[in-house]
């Protein structure tokens, strides 16, 4: 388990929304003092698991790295607005309160600046129902900024590290 955890609810396999937010993940941890590697929980290879009645280990193994963490990146291509059904899936087989005590970053990959509020409306929304500390505002990614992610990140990181550097602080008090 490392401290910071990647979660990725795109339904396809090497997709830019991992990528996007496994930098993501890259460019906070180390200014929070929490240098990589990084776990990534990718739905993309659970997708035939999370709704089938049978027990999986790798489904289980997920929930328990997601439970686990003390920061998550959680990351989606922006569908109808929102996030995926595949991340909407997985979050409902953590148990209520599962992630009580952690910093969650919601981040959105996008093609059009309209989907911007789904961040703040939606991701958001269902990371502080499961008790994470949501506190930043999160990142909408949009296509067009790809070629400029680092310096977007950079940015970012610069901005929101503080505030999960004082979450943290927070849980880790007695």
């Amino acid at each position: 388990m490392s401290a910071v955890t990647v979660l990725v609810g795109n339904p396809r396999e090497g997709s830019r929304t991992r990528g996007v937010a496994l930098q993501a993940a890259e460019a906070v941890g180390p200014r929070i003092g929490v240098p990589g590697p990084y776990d990534v929980v990718d739905l993309s290879a659970l997708r035939s698991h999370l709704l089938s009645p049978v027990p999986n280990a790798a489904v289980e193994v997920a929930l328990e790295l997601v439970a686990e963490a003390s920061v998550l990146v959680v990351a989606s291509p922006t569908y109808k607005g929102t996030y995926t059904g595949l991340l909407k899936v997985f979050a409902d087989r953590l148990p209520p309160a599962a992630l009580a005590g952690k910093a969650a970053l919601p981040l959105l990959v996008m093609g059009h600046p309209a989907h911007s509020p789904a961040v703040e409306v939606h991701l958001r929304p269902l990371l502080v129902e499961l008790g994470a500390v949501v506190p930043t505002p999160g990142l909408a990614v949009l296509e067009a900024q790809l070629p400029d992610l680092e310096e977007v990140l950079s940015g970012w990181a610069d901005r929101v590290a503080p505030q999960v550097a004082a979450v943290l602080k927070e849980v880790a008090l007695p």
